[in-house]
């Protein structure tokens, strides 16, 4: 099953006998609260115009706890994320395709904790909403109740998991190269990466439109970072938001991935855990 869908492929489907149920998940992080400024609201952006019959998804309630010593966008309380997939018409049954503001990241986290929770068919939009050619509605609808119930599977790093993947396997650090260097941290205590991570920004994964590379560019530039012959793959990045957006990239490469979600939030908050800087991995 592919992990993503074209706007094309999407039209159709939504034309079709059998239409997935499509989640909005607009959100993006933002720095404008510290500086003053009003943050980015997805609710309203979604108010002022989404695919037909797409309910939101509110990433920092819905997809994540509250922030703690787990990170900034821990995972959700299952119990309240399988209510809140119900309310917006998930079931197991029904395919899901899910899109944001064109960034990926967002729709990224929506499909990985799906599939991480055992839904069998999840899709994100490739290019999101900025790829979506047809008319835009503002009614807001009220699918009837789904029947999914989250069942977590594998695919999941906690911190002492990440550190071993990374001796053991390749796991891959999502973030901006500069982050990764520790050259800048606007946002966690210390900068720099978990030793023996290894810098693949997720902006490398996608073109000038938002769009993911080839399935086999993806899959070279993977295997030229380390993911080859069979070696155990993870993947984080500041709060386990655009590292499911490479966890996405690397299963339209065909590569299979797992998530540390707590990612540095997590890990850098910690002052017992050790910290590396610069371009080298150790």
């Amino acid at each position: 099953m592919n992990a993503i869908i074209s706007a094309s492929e999407l039209a159709g489907e939504l034309a079709g006998p059998r239409p997935p149920v499509l989640l909005d998940v607009r959100w993006q992080l933002s720095l404008a609260k510290a500086a003053g400024e009003p943050p980015f609201d997805g609710r309203a952006e979604y108010t002022a115009g989404h695919l037909p019959g797409a309910v939101y998804v509110d990433l920092d309630a819905e997809l994540a706890s509250a922030p703690g010593e787990r990170g900034r966008h821990p995972l959700p309380d299952l119990g309240e994320f399988g209510a809140a997939m119900r309310r917006a018409g998930v079931s197991a049954g029904r395919p899901v395709v899910v899109y944001d503001g064109g960034q990926g990241w967002a729709a990224a986290r929506a499909w990985w904790l799906l599939r991480w929770t055992g839904h069998p068919d999840v899709r994100v939009l490739d290019g999101g909403l900025p790829s979506w050619q047809g008319d835009l509605e503002t009614a807001v609808p009220a699918p009837d109740e789904g029947d999914f119930e989250p069942k977590p599977g594998e695919g999941l790093l906690d911190a002492d998991g990440a550190a071993a993947l990374a001796r053991s396997g390749v796991l891959f650090d999502a973030r901006a190269g500069e982050r990764y260097r520790g050259d800048v941290e606007p946002i966690d205590r210390v900068g720099g990466h978990i030793p023996g991570a290894v810098s693949a920004p997720t902006t490398e994964n996608v073109g000038p439109d938002g769009r993911f590379l080839p399935a086999g560019e993806l899959a070279e530039r993977f295997a030229s970072l380390g993911a080859s012959d069979g070696r155990e793959v993870g993947v984080y990045c500041g709060s386990g938001v655009s590292g499911a957006h490479e966890v996405l990239a690397l299963a339209v490469a065909g590569i299979p991935a797992a998530l540390y979600v707590g990612s540095w939030s997590e890990w850098s908050a910690d002052p017992s855990r050790p910290v590396a800087v610069g371009p080298d991995p150790q």
